[in-house]
Formats: structure tokens, C-alpha cells, sequence
């Protein structure tokens, strides 16, 4: 779908997620028999990825996907209509864009004709939702909401019951992507874009050559309780709700595993003490955008540090686009040597520990020094 960040042996894809926080105070229809909720009055959607595949394979992850071209055709527009229409069907003000390297994949395919990319990624983490889990992140047409200028509803929603032929419509749309078009032609609906709120960017760090890497938009939909999950069985093989410190102390306990971005995204959901307050959160900083990291892995003697933009050690050198950074030196050394940090250090494979001394940006959340010792190992 892009090009590549620039001449060089790496290829970039463009994807999105959707990380799904749903209310937990009390039994809802779909999951009548829930667990107590948890100290932060909500829960995570959490997919286990099969072993077969090439990417990450057997973590726990947040639903999402490669965008498609489905995802932006102008096929879509009949179906936002008359409600909304070019340029941003009622999501309000373009936001800033914020990257953390000056150059960094270019989301641009000279299709004058296709939707804008913040419509097109949340079609596309919806989708990808439907597909891995068989959940639906649509709206009814007629509950539509009103022209821009819109604000984003202000409690939030449900997913939509999947459809009787579930198995049928899924092997469609993972066959081909126009499908979910479809689907929700079938149903009178639109994916709920507007329920899917900016909260963050990550770019997979150079590992090797000719190695996959994505420019990954993270969402963040809170829904009233949790709905049920239908894992596909084939990219995903199981499915967990868990509040952020729950998922913390199964990453902990070596029942799933976490990629780093996943972790600090838990880490600092965890700051969020009610689905209400996270909710609000990202209503009140909607024009503010969505903060694109690449980290830099720096290999030391004995672990991994992935330094973030704002650490001391974090170098814009277009060098390092395509390069690692290595040193002969301990964690331990480097961590006595710095005071200015924004890094995850990464001991051990259930070992990760977060280093913030940073202040945040644009309206945005940090999560707070996590630090375990060895003798977790």
C-alpha cells in the first residue's frame, strides 16, 4: 500500500488497532456471567495471535490489521450519505500531525478519489475487528450523528450484535475486504468511526534487513460493557478481558506475552481509574492529535533498552532509520549514566521495565515508572 521510508532493504505497511475498553460494573446481556470488576471499573480486549504466524506470533495484542484499499475507496461514500461527506464525515477539525523523525513513511497513495486517512484507518481497525474477534463497531444510519461541526458522543456505546451468518460474512470479508462494505450495506449501518478516538502512533524499529515493519495508528473505543467474542480461530486463537493490571500480572506471571508498545499502552491505561474518566479524557483532547513514535532499539551487553522520544539517548539520525545502536555496557550502567528518560527496558522476555521522567505532550498521558527486579525472572 506505501512506499518504502526511503531507499533501503525495509518495507513499510500502514495498519490500525482499536484497543476496546469496556465497562464492567455490573452483568450486560451479551456476557451475563462476568468476573468482579477490577480496580480501574474496566477491561481490555486482548487477542492471542496464533503460533503460525510471522508476526509476533502467540502474543496478546489489540485487534487490528494492514489497511486495504477497501478501507479507502470511494465506495464508502454512498453509504455516509446524506450524513456526512467529504472531508471528514463529522469527526471535527483536522488534528495535527506529530512524528517523532521529521521523515518517516509518507500515508499518501495519489488517489484523489479515496477517503482521508482518518476515516480510512478506523474503517480499517473495524474491520479488522470483525474479522479477528466478530465484533461490530457499527451505527445504525439513521442513529447517525448530526453535520460537522460534531462532537464525539458523550457517554459511550455498544457493538452491534454480529449477524446470524457470521462464519459466512467473515470468510467473505477476509477473502476480500470489500465485503465489510457490504456487510454494512446489508445491515443499513456505517462502521462507527466516531466512537474511535486518537491516542497513538508506533513504528516498528529497525531489527534487520528486509525485515516487516508497520506504521501502526493506535484507537481507543470505550464501550458500556463488553460484548461477546467470536475469535476467527485462525489468525487469533483466543480472546481475554482484562483491566490494565490484570494483563500487567499475566504478562508478569508468564501467562500471555506482550509486545512493548502493547505494554506501555496497558501501562498507561492503568493511570485511568473508571471507563467514565478514560472516556472523557479522550473527548477533551480530540484536537490534539496522535503522537507517531519510531523507538530506537539500543542493544546492550545483557538486554534490549527502547528509547522514546524525549529520552537523552533518543537521536533523530536518519541513520538509525535503517541501523541498530549497540553497546558493550550493562543496563545497569547505562541507567546510572542518565537522568532524562522515556525508555522501556526490556531484561528478559516477561521482563519489561518503564522509565519516565518526562513530562508529556499535547494533552496526553505517560504511564508512571515501572520498575520490577530480577528476582521476577
Amino acid at each position: 500500500m506505501s512506499g518504502p521510508l526511503r531507499p533501503g532493504p525495509s518495507s513499510w505497511r500502514r495498519a490500525a488497532t482499536v484497543v476496546l475498553a469496556a465497562g464492567w460494573s455490573r452483568p450486560g446481556v451479551a456476557a451475563p456471567s462476568l468476573p468482579p470488576p477490577p480496580a480501574e471499573g474496566f477491561r481490555l480486549l486482548l487477542l492471542q495471535r496464533s503460533s503460525s504466524q510471522s508476526f509476533m506470533p502467540g502474543a496478546h495484542v489489540f485487534p487490528g490489521g494492514v489497511l486495504d484499499a477497501a478501507d479507502r475507496s470511494a465506495d464508502w461514500l454512498h453509504l455516509f450519505a446524506p450524513h456526512h461527506g467529504p472531508p471528514r464525515f463529522g469527526l471535527g477539525p483536522v488534528p495535527p500531525r506529530r512524528a517523532s523523525f521529521s521523515v518517516l513513511p509518507d500515508a499518501a497513495d495519489g488517489d484523489a478519489g479515496a477517503l482521508p486517512d482518518d476515516v480510512a484507518f478506523r474503517i480499517c481497525a473495524i474491520r479488522e475487528t470483525f474479522e479477528e474477534a466478530g465484533v461490530l463497531l457499527l451505527r445504525p444510519r439513521d442513529a447517525l450523528p448530526v453535520p460537522a461541526p460534531q462532537q464525539p458522543a458523550p457517554e459511550p456505546g455498544r457493538a452491534l450484535a454480529p449477524p446470524p451468518d457470521l462464519a459466512t460474512w467473515r470468510d467473505r470479508v477476509r477473502r476480500d475486504p470489500h465485503h465489510f462494505l457490504r456487510l454494512c450495506a446489508h445491515l443499513d449501518c456505517t462502521p462507527d468511526i466516531w466512537a474511535l478516538h486518537d491516542w497513538s502512533g508506533w513504528l516498528t524499529p529497525f531489527s534487520r534487513s528486509g525485515g516487516r515493519r508497520f506504521d501502526t495508528t493506535f484507537f481507543l473505543c470505550c464501550l458500556r460493557e463488553p460484548p461477546q467474542v467470536y475469535p476467527d480461530l485462525a489468525e487469533v486463537l483466543s480472546s481475554k478481558w482484562a483491566s490494565p493490571s490484570e494483563a500487567t500480572e499475566s504478562f508478569i506471571s508468564k501467562e500471555i506475552w506482550l509486545a512493548p508498545p502493547q505494554f506501555y499502552e496497558i501501562r498507561r491505561l492503568e493511570l485511568f481509574a473508571s471507563l467514565s474518566k478514560l472516556h472523557k479524557f479522550c473527548l477533551d483532547r480530540a484536537q490534539e492529535g496522535l503522537e507517531r513514535w519510531m523507538p530506537i532499539d539500543l542493544l546492550t551487553a545483557d538486554g534490549m533498552v527502547k528509547l522514546l522520544p524525549g529520552d537523552e539517548m533518543y537521536l533523530e539520525d536518519s541513520d538509525l532509520l535503517e541501523n541498530l545502536l549497540s553497546t558493550e555496557k550493562k543496563i545497569e550502567e547505562i541507567m546510572k549514566e542518565g537522568k532524562k528518560f522515556h525508555r522501556i527496558v526490556i531484561h528478559d522476555h516477561h521482563l519489561y521495565n518503564i522509565h519516565v521522567t518526562v513530562q508529556s505532550k499535547y494533552k496526553h498521558v505517560y504511564p508512571k515508572n515501572y520498575v520490577l527486579s530480577k528476582s521476577h525472572l
